[in-house]
C-alpha cells in the first residue's frame, strides 16, 4: 500500500471497460498521472495503483467489471485499486464495497483523479467521488493516442435521447460537448507528435454543439484542415444525424474515411417505437443507399440489439429480412441485456434466454457472410493501410482507407505509415485479408 508523502517512483496499471470513449479517457487519465510521477506499470511490475475504466451497458459487463476488481485485488493486494467510468456512476455504494477499492470516481470526475490522489495520500480514507448525474454539466476534454497508431479525440459526452433499453443518460448525463477551436488545436497537437490518424468519439457525436449556432458537420470541416494528419474516422453516429451533407462531404474530403458506423438496434419498426428510437427502417435503409450511391466501397458497420422486450418471433424475422437487405459491411451484435430503472423493463412479451441466443447466432451468421462478401469485392485491387506498430514475432497488420484489417510481411521501419498494399486473399471468414506491400 502506497505510504509516502509523494507519488515519486510509483507506478500504476489501467484496465478499461467498454467503449473507445473510455480508451480515450484512460489514456488521458494515464498521462495526468504521468505528470505527477506516476508512471505505467510494465509487464512483470506489481503496480502501487490500479484504476479500472468500467462499462455499464449490459448487466455482463457489470459482471466483468466486478471481476475485474476482485481479480486484480487478488493479484496485487497492496495495491491501491480505484474505480471510474459508468459501473462506478451508476453502482458506487457496490463498487466501494469491494476489498481494495480506494476511490470511487463517477464519470465526470476521470480527469480529477490525479488531485483526488493527493487527497487521499493524506488520510488513506476510501473517497467516493460521484455527482448526482442530473448534476453533471462540464465537458471534459480527451486526446489520447491508443494501444496501437489511432489516438482518439472525444468531441461530445452525455446523451438526451433516453432509449428505453439503456442506462448512458444515467450514467454519462445530458449532451455537451467541446469547441470547435479547442478540438482543433487538440487535433494540431496530434500531427505535431507524429499521429496520422484520429478517431473521432463521443457518446452521440452527431449530436456536437447542441445548444449552440455550431454543429458536427462545421466541426469536421474545420478538422479536415489539421495538416499532418493524413486520416479521421467518425466513430457510431445515429442515423437521424449522419446527413445527407456529411456523406457527400466525406466522399470528396481530404481526410475521412470512407468508413460509417451506425447503430440501427433492430430491423422493425414496431421494436424501434419501443425503443424510442428516433428513425425508422425506411430512414436507415436510405442513409446506406445514400452512402452506397456516393461513396461505392465504403464500409458500413451497424449496431443491432437481438432479443429486446418486445421482439416477438415475427417482428424478429421482420428485423432479420431487413438486415439481410442492407448492402452493409458487418454487424455489431448485442444480446438485449435487462437494466435497473430502464423504461424497457415495462415492455412486453420478454424474450427467453434461450431463445435470445438462437436469434443472436442467427445474426452473427448474417455478419460474417456479409463481412466476407465485402471483403471479397477488393482481393485483387491495391489500398492504402496504416500500419501499427509490430509485434514480436508476428506478422505486421493495419486497416485499410475502407477498415480492411491487412496482415502484411513485418517491416519495423513502416510502422506508423500509410502505404500501398496489394490485398492478396481472404483469412478465416474475411476478419483478416493477406496483403502484400507495394514500395
Amino acid at each position: 500500500m502506497i505510504d509516502n508523502t509523494t507519488f515519486e517512483n510509483y507506478t500504476a496499471l489501467f484496465h478499461t471497460l467498454g467503449c473507445k470513449l473510455n480508451f480515450a479517457e484512460t489514456s488521458t487519465v494515464a498521462k495526468l498521472f504521468a505528470d505527477k510521477g506516476i508512471r505505467r506499470a510494465q509487464a512483470g511490475e506489481i503496480p502501487d495503483i490500479c484504476v479500472i475504466n468500467t462499462c455499464s451497458v449490459t448487466e455482463l459487463a457489470d459482471k466483468k467489471c466486478r471481476q475485474s476488481i476482485r481479480s486484480l485485488h487478488k493479484k496485487y493486494p497492496d495495491a491501491a485499486i480505484i474505480v471510474t467510468g459508468c459501473y462506478a456512476q451508476l453502482k458506487s455504494e457496490e463498487v466501494a464495497s469491494i476489498p481494495g477499492v480506494v476511490i470511487v470516481a463517477g464519470t465526470d470526475r476521470k480527469l480529477e483523479l490525479a488531485n483526488y490522489l493527493d487527497e487521499w495520500l493524506k488520510t488513506h480514507e476510501p473517497r467516493s467521488l460521484v455527482t448526482p448525474t442530473k448534476n453533471i454539466r462540464v465537458f471534459s476534454p480527451s486526446c489520447s493516442r491508443g494501444d496501437r497508431t489511432r489516438y482518439f479525440l472525444k468531441v461530445q459526452d452525455g446523451c438526451d435521447y433516453f432509449c428505453t433499453y439503456c442506462t448512458i443518460p444515467m450514467a454519462r448525463g445530458r449532451s455537451r460537448s467541446g469547441y470547435i477551436g479547442e478540438l482543433v488545436e487538440q487535433a494540431r497537437q496530434v500531427a505535431e507528435e507524429g499521429g496520422k490518424e484520429i478517431v473521432i468519439t463521443g457518446v452521440n457525436i452527431g449530436d456536437f454543439g447542441k445548444g449552440r449556432e455550431d454543429n458536427f458537420f462545421d466541426l469536421i470541416r474545420a478538422l479536415d484542415e489539421v495538416d499532418g494528419i493524413e486520416r479521421y474516422r467518425i466513430s457510431s453516429i445515429e442515423p437521424n444525424l449522419l446527413t445527407d451533407e456529411i456523406i457527400e462531404w466525406v466522399a470528396t474530403s481530404k481526410r475521412f474515411m470512407p468508413h460509417f458506423h451506425i447503430p440501427l438496434q433492430s430491423g422493425n419498426d414496431e421494436v424501434l417505437k419501443l425503443m424510442h428510437r428516433h428513425y425508422d427502417t425506411s430512414l436507415f435503409q436510405s442513409k446506406v443507399e445514400k452512402i452506397r450511391a456516393t461513396i461505392s466501397d465504403a464500409f458500413i458497420g451497424v449496431d443491432l440489439i437481438v432479443g429486446a422486450r418486445g421482439e416477438t418471433l415475427e417482428r424478429f424475422e421482420n428485423s432479420r429480412q431487413f438486415v439481410e437487405s442492407l448492402d452493409i459491411s458487418r454487424l455489431h451484435i448485442f444480446t438485449y441485456s435487462e437494466r435497473p430503472g430502464t423504461k424497457a423493463l415495462n415492455i412486453e412479451p420478454v424474450v427467453d434466454q434461450a431463445e435470445k441466443h438462437r436469434r443472436t447466432r442467427i445474426m452473427l451468421d448474417i455478419s460474417e457472410r456479409k463481412l466476407q462478401e465485402f471483403s471479397n469485392r477488393f482481393v485483387g485491387t491495391q489500398r492504402p493501410v496504416l500500419l501499427e506498430h509490430p509485434r514480436r514475432g508476428k506478422p505486421m497488420s493495419g486497416f485499410t482507407d475502407n477498415y480492411l484489417k491487412v496482415e502484411v510481411e513485418s517491416k519495423p521501419e513502416l510502422s506508423n505509415k500509410v502505404v500501398p498494399v496489394a490485398l492478396k486473399s481472404l483469412i478465416g471468414i474475411g476478419e483478416e485479408i493477406k496483403g502484400e506491400i507495394q514500395l
